[in-house]
């Protein structure tokens, strides 16, 4: 299956959910302010939210007026464009390696299965991986991401459970550094911001990453249940605020009808989603594209 036809299978959902809405508006021949009305509340109900909605249609008014534009089925190419332009809002920086990416997020989002996937999709790149499992919380977190290290195909430095994770980091980084590595992703407990422990020993193992092996380059990637929809900005701006997030990786896309949840994500909080996961394989991560995602709902 090539990656359009993954992406357009697995936001299946989403596309059926936002088009029935979108076809429940425009459904007469002339734009009236009963359509502006119409289309906001398709859109907020869309998982888009109120404050990125509401820009959807100031811009759409605009764009509209701009080009003296009456009509709802050239209204309709425009709010398709208009939805293209603000996932390109926030462009996803270019891999500079090495590269050392840590992964964080709360418990049950699919953090350890992302980071198996990022794993295979940097092997396939034949870039040289390693994992490190700074998990040493949760019980079974070690020999899961164990077992991903095996469907991956790429090493991994582990500690036993209840070991201090930022010593794990340090380990992990040497390691990586002695055998040349192109790519080491850090795995964290799965963490709130009100625990407030947990996120200064995030801090630790950002600074002694950047302290050991300063050539690198740095992300940091927050993993988000599609599902949850407009609960996602509470957990970005949570972790945002706490440790700096670089970008986001959405899972269980396949599973949701909320997928509208990307553009408040880029528009409001400026922060680019690098991957999204479409199923449970080890191959189902997806770079985000925004062409073929908007191909993939409207």
């Amino acid at each position: 299956m090539g990656l359009f036809s993954s992406i357009k299978k697995g936001l299946k959902k989403t596309k059926d959910a936002f088009l029935s809405k979108l076809n429940a508006v425009f459904h007469g021949t002339d734009v009236s302010s009963d359509f502006y009305e119409d289309l906001e509340c398709a859109l907020v109900s869309s998982d888009i939210g109120v404050k990125t909605s509401q820009e959807i249609i100031k811009r759409l008014k605009e764009r509209l007026v701009e080009k003296h534009i009456v009509r709802q089925e050239f209204a309709r190419i425009e709010l398709k464009n208009i939805l293209k332009e603000i996932l390109d809002e926030a462009p996803r920086e270019p891999y500079k390696f090495p590269l050392i990416i840590t992964v964080v997020g709360v418990n049950g989002v699919g953090k350890t299965t992302t980071i198996g996937k990022l794993a295979k999709y940097f092997n396939n790149q034949n870039k040289s991986v390693m994992l490190v499992a700074g998990d040493t919380f949760r019980a079974g977190a070690i020999e899961q991401l164990t077992e991903w290290s095996k469907r991956a195909d790429v090493k991994i430095v582990k500690h036993k459970e209840g070991a201090e994770a930022s010593a794990v980091v340090f380990d992990g980084i040497a390691s990586a550094k002695a055998k040349k590595c192109d790519v080491l992703i850090i795995d964290t407990a799965g963490r709130l911001h009100t625990k407030v422990n947990l996120m200064e020993e995030l801090r630790k193992m950002g600074r002694i990453a950047k302290r050991e092996w300063s050539e690198a380059s740095f992300l940091n990637l927050i993993v988000l249940d599609a599902t949850i929809g407009q609960n996602s900005i509470v957990q970005i701006n949570a972790f945002k605020d706490a440790v700096g997030i670089d970008g986001i990786v959405l899972t269980k896309l396949d599973g949701t009808s909320k997928g509208g949840i990307v553009f408040p994500i880029i528009q409001e909080l400026k922060v680019p989603i690098y991957y999204i996961g479409v199923g449970e394989g080890v191959d189902d991560l997806e770079e985000f594209d925004s062409k073929s995602f908007i191909e993939s709902i409207i």
